[in-house]
């Protein structure tokens, strides 16, 4: 198996807000926060992301596709909506993803696009680790705070 990784920190900035740095990325940051009334709302939470995860992989993906089938497109949006559920013992999880693509096509390469919308998806390693499920490690090392940097 051919096996890549990658690295990103996160560090409390301020309640629930984070900021989230991405190795090897020259400095990007994203600022994430819980919505209120758990946080404030200056970023979007783990679901949020999750969707637009999803949503980008499945946008490369397809896009990579066309290009290929040199299908011409004039543009790419993908609108996501997700569902938050309550499981047996009243926990809250993500209930499902729905994310609708829409490419815009010049009109002389809508008959090439066929064989993409059959293949896309299952080149979306993001979708497909979900759909598969992913193994998750957690642990957790506790610090003090004078040993902080």
């Amino acid at each position: 198996m051919d096996e890549r990784q990658f690295a990103l920190t996160l560090k409390q900035q301020e309640r629930y807000r984070f900021a989230v740095s991405f190795d090897g990325l020259g400095g990007a940051q994203l600022t994430m926060d819980e919505p209120t009334p758990l946080g404030e709302g200056r970023g979007p939470n783990a679901a949020r992301v999750l969707g637009a995860a999803i949503a980008h992989c499945l946008s490369a993906s397809l896009l990579f596709c066309l290009k290929k089938a040199r299908v011409d497109i004039a543009g790419m949006e993908a609108r996501v909506t997700g569902s938050i559920v309550r499981n047996e013992e009243g926990r809250l999880r993500i209930g499902g993803i729905r994310v609708e693509l829409v490419p815009q096509v010049v009109p002389e390469a809508k008959q090439r696009i066929g064989r993409c919308l059959e293949v896309f998806e299952d080149f979306c390693m993001v979708t497909q680790s979900l759909r598969q499920g992913i193994d998750i490690a957690v642990e957790v090392t506790v610090e003090d705070p004078a040993s902080a940097t």
